[in-house]
């Protein structure tokens, strides 16, 4: 029996969905304005273990995911320039160029990471007249209302507003957002529609005039349009839950009159050295950044299945060392069992089934799930044992069928690689993380990796 923690209720229930063996889920895709940096990505292999813990127990997904290429303001008050027309501006490439650029590299993460991709994938570009329909559908019962710039939405038509972050309106400070807009009802009241400037660079046609879509009314006329008004299952990340999250639920309320989604899980943020990680503060890595320091896209996989969704996760490069070095010994198990021709008693298999089953229906906690792979690994060398591995692999998506034999000799390196290896094991004794950090990435531009063990360290040729 699948259960999971339910943000809005802050509980964890037991999955039923609306349709015995059909799961409708809508999660929240990327703004593809720039890169998605490992922060990003976490929130993706979050919504992939998901699903692959759905289909492994059974059920059928029609899943959406939207891509934002209009809307998203620089603020969530509903001020500054689009992401997009910002993005055009400053690459000097029309918003389709940009969106179309950073889609495709989004994508060719996910499949570096082994991300299923949705079902249906939905740009905001392709609905704006659907958001249209819902922006009059909210004025016409009284939910929105007209100011000089746009329509935006009345939340104190809304009484329910702030019942998933439990924020009280009472206590926010109104500050900026006052200052920015006087004529909103309330410092909370979101735009839904915004009117254009003349100049600006993505703008259609509407009852109010030329103007383009609220963030927040873009994934509430999707879901609906794909979904139906009341579906099982909204993910994101938690950074969406104050807001985005809280604005959406307020806008389907609204126009159907019912609670419209069951469940809402977010995922936890991924941390750089114990603070934040932001494009803004410059503390930002890729996968094609982590690939030039010798790791692989399984590598941080990995990495992120070692800390339960709802947890947050700290990301260091020894950590990062530590996630290779572990994936590599257990692909090393696996080939043992692999080439093996014993075999193991079914109901010893029986046992770790069952207890891997019961991991993942526990709100997906993948980390006991690992636990119980790394447990029947130390079985007997025997080909069951790698037919169960490939099995959970099936939700853990961490290609167990690579598995090879581990390299155990260090190759040789030039004097100056190690001589920048011998700086970083100074740096690190001084936590001058910052150094060693810098000194890492200068090794890898010649070509090596570093890893971290319990008796120094190891340099391998990328």
């Amino acid at each position: 029996m699948l259960k999971v923690y339910n943000t809005l209720t802050r509980e964890k229930e037991e999955f039923k969905p609306i349709k015995d063996n059909k799961v409708c889920m809508y999660s929240c895709g990327p703004t593809v304005y720039n890169y998605a940096h490992i922060g990003n990505l976490r929130t993706y292999i979050f919504m992939d273990i998901l699903r692959r813990v759905l289909k492994y127990d059974g059920y059928k997904i029609k899943g959406v995911m939207n891509i934002t290429d209009v809307g998203h303001l620089m603020s969530d008050a509903d001020d500054g320039e689009d992401k997009m027309a910002k993005a055009s501006r400053e690459q000097q490439k029309s918003p389709y160029e940009i969106a179309e650029y950073y889609t495709g590299v989004f994508f060719d993460d996910l499949k570096k990471l082994n991300i299923g991709k949705p079902e249906i994938i939905a740009k905001a570009t392709d609905h704006i007249q659907d958001m249209i329909k819902y922006v009059q559908a909210l004025l016409d019962k009284g939910y929105a209302y007209e100011i000089d710039d746009g329509i935006y939405f009345d939340i104190s038509k809304f009484p329910e507003y702030g019942k998933l972050s439990r924020l009280k309106l009472d206590d926010q400070q109104a500050g900026a957002r006052v200052d920015v807009n006087s004529q909103k009802r309330h410092p909370a009241d979101f735009a839904v529609w915004k009117k254009a400037e003349p100049n600006h660079i993505m703008q259609w046609p509407s009852p109010w005039g030329m103007g383009y879509p609220g963030w927040h009314i873009e994934c509430s006329a999707m879901s609906r349009k794909y979904l139906g008004e009341i579906f099982d299952l909204h993910t994101g990340g938690v950074d969406h839950i104050p807001v985005h999250h809280e604005n959406e639920i307020a806008q389907n309320e609204a126009l159907t009159g019912c609670k419209t989604v069951n469940y809402w899980m977010h995922g936890e943020f991924m941390l750089v050295n114990n603070g934040k990680m932001s494009k803004s503060l410059g503390n930002t890595y890729r996968i094609s950044q982590l690939e030039e320091m010798g790791y692989s896209a399984m590598d941080f996989r990995y990495f992120c299945l070692n800390a339960h969704y709802r947890k947050k996760l700290n990301f260091t490069f020894e950590g990062m060392d530590g996630a290779k070095v572990s994936y590599a010994r257990l692909l090393s198990a696996l080939y043992d069992h692999k080439i093996s021709n014993a075999t193991t008693d079914p109901t010893v298999l029986a046992k770790y089934k069952k207890e891997f089953c019961d991991a993942i229906d526990d709100d997906i906690n993948i980390p006991m799930a690992l636990g119980v792979l790394w447990k029947m690994v130390k079985e007997p060398k025997s080909k069951d044992v790698y037919a169960m591995a490939l099995d959970f692999d099936k939700v853990l998506g961490l290609s167990l069928d690579q598995a090879a034999p581990m390299q155990s000799e260090q190759e040789s390196a030039p004097q100056d690689v190690f001589d920048l290896a011998e700086q970083r094991k100074q740096a690190k004794a001084d936590k001058n993380y910052a150094l060693a950090d810098s000194l890492r990435e200068q090794i890898a531009q010649k070509g090596y990796a570093i890893l971290d063990t319990k008796d120094g360290y190891k340099l391998n040729k990328n």
